[in-house]
């Protein structure tokens, strides 16, 4: 049986589709524990029908302390042995939990089990790429899928883990605002197994308004991110060349904002001082390597033209 752990904050336009997704699953040996984080919208007037005509779901209520602090207190009051986490604007295939089940079934030795998803954005659906076969099912080298094309292979919304397995990880980080979910799954996978099936099974709503995601054009202080909180994989790294390419180039994409805005430049010189150049595409290197001003008319002028392109599609469509 599952614990279903939903953190909610300030989620009333999308809470409904999230809780909706899980009460519609083919599997239903479920409880669903929605942990509001402080909400100071409509959040909870629209979740309390749901509380009242299903005895599988729970509201737990914390002052506003972060998706990790209320994901961990949700597996703090479950009551099942194995984990699943769904963010409050996004949502399951109905067959989600069924095929988990059948993964943990022939897959008994993984520490995470997780399944392909969708991105969701503009209404189009976009599947995961990870170099993996169309509905394979086994085990998977989390590191190599990551690299294959920079899709996060597990996401929040995508995985099940055993609870015991949860506990002895320490769950997720309370400072990290971003990267969370990384920062956990990179302890996991490291000295255990991941079952994966590869049938997008999960919805990633990127149509959300950017004010309300995790990412949103944020420059997050570094000790709320997780690319600047990775020194406890150092001596791993020293002795993974896979994990080190794979931080590496977790390290370019995520700084990028960082040493082009000049905020926190210290802390980001540190960290692009780990990372090995030689090594990265010759695209990260000459943004690294070209004056700033050049990069970021470089970027500016992408961006006009993605508006321009944009604006064009939709008098075609």
């Amino acid at each position: 049986m599952y614990s279903v752990i939903i953190p909610l904050y300030n989620k009333e336009k999308y809470i409904v589709k999230a809780i909706q997704s899980v009460l519609d699953q083919t599997y239903s040996q479920f409880e669903l524990i929605i942990v509001n984080d402080g909400s100071t919208d409509n959040s909870l007037n629209v979740v309390q029908p749901y509380l009242n005509q299903d005895k599988r779901i729970r509201l737990v209520n914390q002052l506003n302390s972060g998706v990790s602090n209320a994901r961990n207190n949700g597996v703090k009051v479950s009551e099942f042995s194995f984990i699943a986490f769904l963010d409050a604007d996004d949502w399951w295939h109905p067959d989600f939990l069924k095929n988990m089940k059948t993964l943990i079934e022939e897959y008994p030795e993984a520490g995470i089990y997780g399944s392909a998803y969708y991105t969701v954005k503009k209404g189009l659906l976009r599947k995961t790429n990870l170099g993996i076969e169309e509905n394979f099912k086994g085990y998977i080298d989390y590191i190599q899928a990551y690299k294959h094309s920079w899709w996060m292979p597990l996401t929040s919304i995508s995985v099940v883990i055993p609870k015991e397995l949860f506990y002895r990880s320490e769950g997720f980080s309370s400072k990290l605002r971003f990267g969370e979910d990384f920062d956990l799954w990179i302890r996991i996978v490291l000295s255990n197994n991941v079952a994966f099936l590869n049938s997008p099974l999960a919805f990633y709503n990127q149509d959300v308004e950017m004010n309300e995601r995790a990412l949103g054009g944020k420059i997050w202080n570094p000790e709320n991110h997780y690319i600047f909180n990775l020194r406890y994989l150092e001596k791993v790294e020293e002795s993974n060349s896979e994990l080190k390419k794979l931080l590496d180039g977790l390290r370019v994409r995520a700084l990028l904002r960082y040493y082009l805005s000049g905020k926190f430049p210290e802390q980001t010189k540190t960290e692009l001082n780990k990372v090995d150049f030689r090594k990265q595409p010759k695209y990260y290197r000459r943004i690294y390597e070209y004056p700033k001003s050049v990069v970021k008319l470089y970027f500016h002028i992408k961006s006009i033209l993605s508006i321009v392109k944009q604006t064009i599609l939709s008098f075609i469509n």
